[in-house]
Formats: C-alpha cells, sequence, structure tokens
C-alpha cells in the first residue's frame, strides 16, 4: 500500500499517451524519501505493461528545483540509530534508479531547477533529458562525506575525457548549456515553453515534441576547458590530481585545487575508485550493487554524520573530516568499503527491471 504522505509528495496521474510523475516536495527543493521513491517504482510497474502509457514524464512542482537530493537529514538521524531507514532508502532509490535506465518506454525527465544527488538519479537514468536556462546540475557528495552515487559509478567515467571525475572531485555545477556539451543533459527547452512542451508529450510523440521545442542553449561555460580537464584530472591517484594542479598555477586550476581540498579525503578516495571500477563494469546493476556496498557503510560512517552537521545542521562550513589527509585513507580502509555484503544483505534490482 502507497504511503499516504508519499502520494501526496508524488503526483501520479495519466494525461493522454503520457504516466505523469511530479514531484511535489518544493518546499524541500524535491528532495526525495523512500515512501516516494516507492510510489514511483508502483506507478512505473504499473505503466509498463499498460497500452495506453506510450512513455513517462518525470518532473516536479515550484520553480526553485527539481530535486536536490535526498532527504539527507532523515537519513543522518537513521545512521545515528539503527540505520535501517538509512539503508533502507538506498536500497530502494537504486531499484528506481535501476528501473529507469532499464525501462522498456522512453522516458523524459525535465531538470528544470536544481538536479543534485537523488535527482541525478531519475535523470541521467532517462531516455530523454530536459534542461532549462534554470537547470543547476551538480554531485556535491564528496563536501558531506558521502560519493557520487546514484549511478555515478556508471555515468561519469563515460562523460567525456576526465570530465566525470572532475564533477566528482569538485562537485562542479553545470549550467543547461554545459549539461549538455558533456552529455548530461540530451535537450534544451526554454522555462517558458515548458507547459506547451509538456502537453505535446501528452497528445503527440517525443520526437514530435522536441522537434518543435527544443532549442539552443547557448555557449557552455566549462566545456571548453576539457582539454584542461583531461590533462589535470586523468590521472590514478587523488594525489596526482592535486599535484598536477598545483604544477599547473593558473588561476583556474588553482580554485579546483582548493575545492577538492576542502572535501572529504575519505570520499574523495571512494569516488576515485568508483569511477575506476565503474569504467571496466558490464552492467548498470553491477555499478548500483558496488555503489550499495559503499552507501551500505559510507552513509552510516563519521564524515556523512559530520558533513550534514557542518553543512546542513550548525551551517558553519567547517566540517573535522577523519582522516583528514588523503594520506589518511589507506588501501585497506577502502578495500572494506567497496567489499561485498553477506548475501543477505546485497543489493539487487527489481524482478523483471
Amino acid at each position: 500500500m502507497t504511503d499516504p504522505a508519499a502520494a501526496e509528495e508524488v503526483l501520479v496521474r495519466r494525461e493522454g499517451r503520457l504516466g505523469r510523475l511530479t514531484l511535489n516536495r518544493p518546499q524541500a527543493l524535491g528532495a526525495l524519501t523512500t515512501g516516494m521513491c516507492e510510489a514511483m517504482i508502483a506507478a512505473l510497474v504499473a505503466w509498463r505493461e499498460d497500452d495506453r502509457v506510450l512513455s513517462v514524464l518525470i518532473d516536479h512542482a515550484g520553480e526553485r528545483g527539481f530535486s536536490a537530493g535526498g532527504d539527507i537529514r532523515t537519513l543522518a538521524e537513521s545512521a545515528q540509530g539503527d540505520a535501517v531507514e538509512n539503508h533502507r532508502f538506498f536500497y530502494i532509490e537504486y531499484q528506481l534508479d535501476h528501473l529507469i535506465f532499464t525501462y522498456p518506454k522512453p522516458v523524459v525527465t525535465v531538470m528544470d531547477g536544481v538536479t543534485m544527488g537523488g535527482g541525478v538519479g531519475i535523470s541521467w537514468t532517462a531516455t530523454h533529458r530536459i534542461a532549462t536556462e534554470r537547470t543547476t546540475f551538480a554531485m556535491p557528495e564528496t563536501g558531506i562525506g558521502l560519493f557520487p552515487d546514484v549511478g555515478g559509478g556508471w555515468f561519469l567515467p563515460r562523460l567525456p575525457g576526465a570530465a566525470g571525475l572532475w564533477i566528482a572531485l569538485t562537485g562542479a555545477r553545470l549550467k543547461a548549456a554545459d549539461a549538455i556539451a558533456f552529455g548530461v543533459a540530451s535537450h534544451f527547452v526554454p522555462a517558458a515553453e515548458l507547459a506547451a512542451f509538456k502537453r505535446a508529450l501528452a497528445e503527440g510523440s517525443d520526437n514530435a515534441a522536441l522537434a518543435r521545442y527544443a532549442a539552443d542553449p547557448g555557449a557552455p561555460l566549462h566545456h571548453p576547458l576539457l582539454e584542461d580537464i583531461n590533462r589535470l584530472f586523468d590521472h590514478a591517484a587523488v594525489e596526482d590530481v592535486l599535484s598536477a594542479l598545483r604544477a599547473e598555477a593558473s588561476e583556474w586550476a588553482l580554485a579546483q585545487r582548493a575545492t577538492i581540498l576542502t572535501k572529504s579525503p575519505t570520499s574523495l578516495k571512494v569516488a576515485r575508485r568508483q569511477l575506476a571500477l565503474g569504467a571496466e563494469a558490464e552492467s548498470f546493476a553491477d555499478v548500483m550493487r558496488m555503489e550499495y556496498r559503499i552507501a551500505h557503510r559510507v552513509a552510516i560512517g563519521h564524515d556523512f554524520l559530520e558533513g550534514v552537521r557542518a553543512v546542513i545542521i550548525d551551517k558553519d562550513g567547517a566540517p573535522k573530516w577523519s582522516p583528514d589527509t588523503l594520506e589518511g585513507v589507506t588501501e585497506a580502509m577502502l578495500d572494506a568499503i567497496f567489499a561485498p555484503l553477506p548475501d543477505d544483505q546485497e543489493w539487487s534490482p527489481l524482478p523483471d527491471a
């Protein structure tokens, strides 16, 4: 049975040929909860076999943001207790991401506003990823003691050159033109045209709607730096990236280095290994299984709780990481984070997904 609160936080309906899911937590910037993920899964599973539904639209209420991630404060509270809800959220969220990635019908996600964390997971898994001039895409997890999950291990190493590692380590924020240039978004639709675009989706085909309303996003800001990003970030170790940035000594390189040095050393090294393993993964499910193992440990660890304290609760912006240096994060520590879970705790996709 769908949680009544979740039913209000995700609006589920059919409009013409379109199954529509609308995130309805504008006051929380669309932050996902377990119940919201379950409600979306239930709708997607039902529509999968419904011949009346030819495609799916995922959008949001309000104008401030699509989804800023998961409900971080609730996850931290669970982590300080028995962590059951913490683990359950990541398990269900990753099942939703995998379901969208493997869905047999087109899925259109409209990233109109802030798109981070959990919002990324239900965006870049879609077949059509719509950015607007209000889009801000980022994976800022290393700054709160987490890692770029929700499929980051699959998508980030498959972006051009070393762009994925740059995004993972720095939490760089991409506007629409860069999101499209790097391949994170597939199309640009002006915010003023969204209502008409969504009506066209319900009335006609995805291609027809995009042909009518997709537009030029303008010139990207970061993509022209791809050659520099490749040269400075294409290294096997985070320490080597920092050394390259220091040696470059340009204003941009030193700014990237300064940003990285504010992040959790453990999260940085986890992200580097995650992307290296993800680049070699044979399936998206394999990556989600790996990421669940990481989340099962990192999302209840010291750095996550400290990151939430510093960024969300006390807002002093001064987390005290442990270890507080990259050198303090050993290979044995990383091995423990990435190790398989007991069989009865491992992640698995939904049946038939």
